[in-house]
């Protein structure tokens, strides 16, 4: 288990706990298994950050209007090989699924697809949807925005400029897809979450404040937390710093221009007003069929690939060399056999929503 300081709560267990969350707080049954279903996934692959401590947030944006509940695409702009879909704010679990769909669809037809997806609800972890793609047999490379997210600042400033833009690819193989999915930050902002509640501490320098100063403490982005579970980036003057220096900040800056303004959903900022009312994920995706590009036998190419990069000898004694995705599926295997661990901080902010809305929560 990841730390013993923490509360392993079995998948069987919390799945239907958040759906329960989630229906009893106005979403319909099928729509809260959806999201159920993927907080858990990233929890199972490791990611704790984007998995079920977003519930409580989530709750509150629904509250609040910041998202809806029972909302489908709708198609903007449509070709036989792409689309602009805009999706009404709905929860992103629900509204990715259903735009990684249309993906596959077209690109089983013909071959390759491009969809750009605007106005979503958080869209969760980047590598679901690569999951989704993949599954079907297609590769999918995945750019990704947050409109009116201003989180990370630019290589050489300290002012927020762009949110944690994540990019993933995913290519399918028999035994299981290859993964690459990473935010264009340090850190995502859901790590600093996780620390913020007692969990995994955040890379010294992952941080800055607004005199330049690097930092790895929770509050230079969210500001106080003593005594509560809300967490509010707005309420923090630092921000986030892009990974690889120039080169992080550079890809975070395409994903600006092609999930925000090619899908005409919007960049992080300028906020009107200096305050933000509600954040909208933007997702530039391309589906590839791999037997359309007349690669013969590309599995086995990959395949082939793969093994002579394992091969590498490791850096270190105990070391190994892994391939995207590796971790996420080994994470999985573990956590489904010996639970998903929380912190004891993240459990209590469960508890504390369940009970709001009149579901009891599960003895751990």
């Amino acid at each position: 288990m990841d730390s013993p300081d923490v509360i392993a709560v079995p998948a069987a267990t919390l799945e239907p706990f958040i759906a329960q969350i989630f229906n009893a707080a106005g979403c319909q049954r099928d729509e809260a298994e959806c999201i159920a279903r993927h907080l858990l996934s990233a929890n199972l692959a490791g990611h704790d950050s984007h998995g079920v401590i977003r519930t409580p947030r989530y709750i509150f944006w629904l509250q609040q209007g910041f998202v809806r509940a029972g909302q489908t695409l709708t198609i903007v702009h449509e070709t036989p090989t792409h689309a602009i879909v805009d999706g009404n704010f709905g929860f992103g679990q629900r509204i990715g699924e259903l735009a990684v769909d249309l993906g596959i669809a077209k690109a089983q037809q013909h071959g390759i697809s491009v969809i750009g997806l605007r106005n979503s609800g958080h869209a969760g972890r980047i590598g679901d949807w690569a999951e989704q793609a993949a599954g079907s047999g297609l590769i999918s490379i995945h750019f990704v925005n947050v409109a009116g997210g201003e989180l990370v600042a630019p290589f050489g400033g300290v002012n927020r400029r762009f949110s944690t833009n994540p990019i993933c690819i995913g290519v399918p193989l028999a035994e299981g897809p290859i993964i690459l999915d990473f935010a264009t930050s340090l850190v995502a902002e859901g790590k600093v979450l996780v620390a913020s509640n007692g969990g995994k501490p955040v890379p010294h320098g992952a941080l800055i404040e607004p005199d330049g100063t690097l930092s790895s403490d929770p509050r230079t982005l969210y500001g106080p937390i003593e005594g509560t579970h809300v967490r509010d980036s707005a309420q923090g003057a630092g921000a986030l710093r892009a990974f690889g220096e120039h080169k992080g900040s550079g890809l975070a800056f395409m994903c600006e221009i092609l999930a925000g303004c090619l899908t005409g959903g919007g960049t992080s900022g300028p906020v009107e007003g200096g305050k933000r009312s509600r954040i909208a994920n933007g997702m530039l995706s391309i589906y590839l069929q791999p037997g359309s590009f007349g690669a013969k036998e590309f599995e086995k190419s990959v395949r082939d690939y793969a093994a002579y990069v394992k091969a590498s000898r490791p850096a270190e004694a105990e070391g190994e060399v892994l391939l995207p995705g590796e971790p996420e599926a080994r994470n999985r295997a573990e956590r489904l056999a010996r639970g998903i661990p929380l912190q004891p901080e993240t459990w209590a902010a469960l508890v504390e929503t369940a009970k709001s809305l009149g579901v009891t929560p599960p003895s751990v």
